[in-house]
């Protein structure tokens, strides 16, 4: 079976950075073959990029989360093109992200959130990287953010999606690849089970999001990049496909999205 790849995960986080050898024993022993850790933090990204300059199966990609605020008692360093190009052209760094836009924690005037995300997509284009998606209760904005901005011609992932068909058509439109995490084995899952068996098979990748979203059956756990074998285990379930024919789509396409990962 060709290995898989996790498309987004954050070992660079404590309940992660402290058991590294273990994950990277795991992963072998479920034929994941590759893993991208997304940053979110400018603060954390010497972590991210150190993680995968140390192990030759493992990615990195530099950005600023959207829900980050800056606060008073935790300052955070904004991101501007330049820096973001910089960190981005170092070794092992194949894209920029995460960035987006959420809304489900914050209220108020989230225009600062929307500037970050076009200073990310200006940064993606400048620097010839594409980019990671994030976006939770605003995928109208997200959408109407990446069209304004000429998105189109740098592409990337909406990662971890949770979005109705309607949203994965138009981000589909704009040339973004859509990837499933544990969210889709849920059983309450019912409306993205079907949006999974919709989406091209051309377009279509599978991560964890580890820590979090651990997939059935270790829902409520800590979760990891060797579990995305359950992914995609799933997927090939509901689009009634070999889990084979699955893991060799997939993995040909992170490598045809991020090109810089290429080995």
């Amino acid at each position: 079976m060709t290995p898989l790849v996790d498309s987004h995960c954050h070992l660079d986080f404590p309940e992660l950075a402290a058991d590294i050898p273990g994950i990277l024993q795991r992963m072998q022993a479920q034929r994941v073959g590759w893993a991208l850790c997304a940053g979110v933090t400018l603060e954390r990204f010497p972590a991210v990029r150190a993680l995968a300059e140390a192990h030759a199966n493992l990615f990195a990609a530099v950005g600023v989360h959207p829900d980050t605020e800056n606060e008073e008692w935790q300052p955070v360093q904004e991101a501007d093109i330049e820096t973001l190009c910089h960190l981005a052209a170092q070794p092992k760094v194949v894209a920029i992200g995460e960035t987006g836009l959420d809304y489900y924690r914050l209220s108020g005037d989230l225009e600062w959130q929307r500037q970050r995300f076009r200073t990310h997509i200006r940064a993606a284009a400048a620097c010839g990287k594409p980019l990671i998606i994030h976006t939770r209760a605003a995928a109208d904005d997200t959408l109407r953010v990446l069209k304004e901005e000429g998105a189109d011609r740098i592409g990337g992932v909406f990662h971890c999606f949770t979005e109705s068909a309607e949203v994965a058509r138009q981000a589909l439109h704009l040339g973004f690849y859509i990837s499933f995490s544990g969210i889709v084995t849920f059983k309450n899952a019912v409306a993205l089970k079907a949006v999974a068996r919709e989406i091209p098979l051309d377009r279509l990748l599978v991560e964890t999001d580890s820590h979090y979203l651990a997939p059935v059956p270790y829902r409520g756990k800590r979760n990891e990049p060797a579990y995305v074998a359950y992914v995609v285990e799933e997927v090939a379930r509901l689009r009634e496909i070999s889990v084979d024919a699955l893991a060799e789509a997939t993995t040909r396409n992170f490598f045809n999205l991020f090109k810089d990962a290429r080995v």
